[in-house]
């Protein structure tokens, strides 16, 4: 390619994009000399051509290519000044990522005696240019038409109605046995009919896959001979990461038919995305794109000393969310993915570092300005994980109107409740969608996402089964992974043969997973709780990409009972909208349908008085769910059903006196987690004692007079 054949092109659109007949490419960089477009040969591995942008507009490089066409292999060179102690790290010897990026290939692997480090010192400012060409991943030139062939576009499934369930394209399929060998692990077998109908018939809603950004694995886990499974390492926010590609030039399209055969069953697809770091570590770390791109703009530095990063990721970096470009950037992503990938939101990582300025966490930060009035990011769900390693990190009920959140008192109170430690009076808030953190500013019952286990941490089985970590494959000894994981093995650590403890461990598990789904607020499930995954104790899997993460698809009978389990929950959940309900439940009187949304009851029937919450020995309550309350707008008075929910904590049977209300005859059975398959329809008279059984619980329909 003659340098003489570029032409100015336009800085307006960031990245590589292809016309139909040639290529403009635009960079931002607030601090570089001079930027050159390296091109390559259809292996990636040998430059072709190597050619200056000439254009620099508004802090943009940029220059038009033509006959550059889609399949392109390319990267940058960025020159510039290397004083680190002024926060800048340009080096020209090195081949550097478009952060615009649609696509990346090669290869993905960051090991220092292949790309170096950035030291301090400039050692590495010598860097062989023709080694860092052959090892160095590369951009993509991408053709992004795509015939999505009548697919019926985003999904939006109201947030009443959602349930997700968090998965790992990889792992979900990697030992499925009705996967074609050859997709297993990739976009195409997460897509295929069977494991989409699979998902479907979970009565799940939205589908929330862990990161699928193109990310690097770091050396000290190859080493060991280990990977970052769960990806959490991101260094292309435009690019689906292209090992989970069954047909590596083709994973743009293959993300866009997996899309397609979700939204074709009515699924939503939500995305894991991490926005607070970048793979490039600290100091010490790798320069592949953004340190040698602007160092000083898109990371926060150490404002005294700016050879160093700020660290409230516990990652090495910060991206810097306050620079207006680097908003930009994350902006630009987020809707590259709702409109031309069709993706319909997002579960942001460690969350409040996006909303952090330099003065701490701000309710009103740039970022969150752009996601609350973007007209396309108001279309999509938007899930902060709420809190980080920073300063006032937890932010749990801090987001603003508009946002979900993940709920971890939901997840500590719960495993606490059924292990033993914690009481009714600190249960009865989290089934109620957490009013005392969320019920402000407008805020609906579906901003909590309630969850009791999520990809770190035990999976369900795991918390009944041990009361310790067992991460010593993590080559750690044993010292990774957090050592409170409220947990209880139920009598003895790891699987037994004792018939007495599996059974316990089983209702257990029913127990948590029936909490879950019939509380207010949004439940997510994780992928393979549904029946009885194991990481044999493993509680921070994040290095494991093996059987250890992996579902294994050899489910026994003891697995299909508790799928069929959870699907009869989320059957109830879907059928009973007070299970469900927008507005939160406050026990408070509404006098113009003159009825109270919840009813608190003791185990004699009777309501439940403040001597009852201060017991520490009250372990068995019941909740009456009104579904006159439920009435708003143009539904009728008295049109939805009510529901009574009683937990019983304690380890022993206890009779619950089932109570009278308003408007109905008796109660009839729903679900009983001591008799998980035989327990329906079964009609019981106001003021029957039924005997709730040791850890157990109940759920109960309102029959009504008239019936």
């Amino acid at each position: 390619m003659s340098a003489s054949r570029i032409k100015e092109g336009t800085p307006s659109i960031l990245g590589a994009s292809w016309d139909g007949q040639g290529t403009n490419f635009a960079l931002f960089s607030a601090n570089a000399t001079k930027v050159e477009v390296c091109l390559f040969d259809s292996t990636g591995k040998r430059e072709v051509a190597r050619v200056e942008l000439p254009e620099y507009t508004n802090q943009i490089y940029h220059g038009y290519l033509p006959d550059v066409a889609p399949g392109t292999f390319y990267g940058y060179r960025v020159h510039g000044p290397y004083e680190p102690e002024a926060g800048h790290r340009f080096n020209p010897n090195k081949l550097l990522l478009d952060p615009y990026a649609r696509a990346h290939a090669g290869e993905l692997e960051w090991n220092p005696a292949v790309f170096g480090y950035q030291m301090e010192s400039g050692d590495d400012l010598t860097f062989d240019e023709r080694d860092s060409a052959r090892f160095m991943p590369k951009c993509v030139v991408v053709d992004p038409n795509f015939d999505w062939q009548g697919e019926p576009g985003r999904r939006f499934v109201p947030w009443d109605h959602t349930i997700t369930y968090e998965t790992h394209v990889k792992g979900f399929t990697k030992r499925h046995p009705k996967v074609p060998e050859n997709l297993r692990g990739t976009y195409a077998g997460l897509g295929q009919k069977e494991v989409v109908n699979y998902i479907k018939s979970l009565g799940v809603t939205s589908v929330e896959l862990l990161p699928v950004h193109t990310f690097i694995n770091d050396d000290f886990l190859l080493q060991k001979g280990l990977t970052n499974y769960w990806g959490y390492n991101t260094i292309g926010f435009f690019a689906p990461d292209p090992r989970y590609a069954s047909d590596v030039p083709n994973s743009l399209r293959e993300f866009k038919e997996m899309v397609a055969r979700f939204h074709e069953a009515g699924l939503e697809v939500i995305l894991d995305v991490v926005y607070n770091h970048t793979a490039e570590g600290n100091e010490k770390g790798a320069t592949l794109s953004f340190k040698g791109i602007d160092n000083a703009s898109y990371y926060r530095l150490m404002p005294d000393q700016k050879r160093y990063y700020v660290n409230d990721t516990g990652t090495g970096n910060t991206v810097n969310l306050s620079h207006p470009r680097v908003i930009q950037m994350v902006a630009d992503s987020l809707r590259y993915w709702v409109q031309e990938m069709h993706v319909d939101g997002f579960r942001f990582d460690l969350g409040t570092i996006l909303a952090r300025e330099p003065h701490g966490f701000d309710e009103q930060s740039g970022f969150l300005k752009v996601s609350q009035q973007d007209p396309v990011l108001q279309t999509v769900k938007l899930i902060a994980e709420p809190w980080d390693c920073g300063p006032g990190g937890y932010q749990v009920g801090g987001f603003p109107p508009g946002w979900a959140e993940w709920n971890d008192s939901f997840r500590d109170t719960v495993r606490d409740f059924w292990r033993g430690e914690a009481t009714a009076k600190a249960l009865a808030p989290r089934l109620c969608a957490s009013g005392d953190k969320f019920n402000h500013s407008g805020r609906r019952a579906w901003a909590s996402v309630n969850f009791i286990t999520a990809h770190d941490g035990f999976t369900l089985n795991d918390t009944v089964t041990y009361n310790d970590k067992h991460n010593e494959a993590n080559g750690e000894e044993n010292k990774d992974g957090h050592s409170d994981n409220r947990s209880w093995n139920c009598g003895v650590e790891g699987p037994t043969e004792d018939e007495e403890i599996n059974a316990l461990r089983t209702r257990q598990m029913r127990n948590m997973l029936s909490t879950l789904i019939l509380s207010q607020g949004t439940p997510m499930l994780l992928a393979g709780d549904e029946f009885g995954r194991t990481q044999g104790g493993n509680n921070n899997a994040y290095c494991q990409d093996n059987e250890i993460s992996w579902l294994d698809w050899n489910i026994e009978e003891k697995g299909q009972a508790l799928i069929r389990f959870t699907q009869k929950l989320t059957g109830l959940r879907h059928k009973y909208p007070i299970l469900r309900r927008t507005r939160f439940l406050t026990g408070e009187y509404n006098e113009e349908l003159g009825v109270r949304d919840v009813t608190w009851i003791n185990a004699n029937g009777g309501e439940m008085q403040p001597a009852d919450w201060d017991d520490s020995n009250t372990r068995c309550f019941g909740m009456i769910m009104d579904g006159r309350a439920q009435v708003t707008g143009i539904r009728k008075r008295g049109q939805d059903a009510t529901l009574l929910m009683v937990v019983n904590g304690w380890h022993d049977v206890v009779g619950f006196t089932l109570p009278e209300a308003p408007g109905g005859k008796g109660w009839e059975l729903l679900a009983d987690t001591n008799l998980p398959e035989d327990a329906e329809h079964a009609a019981f008279e106001f003021g029957t004692v039924y005997q709730a059984t040791g850890r157990s619980v109940l759920l109960f329909l309102l029959e009504p007079e008239t019936a």
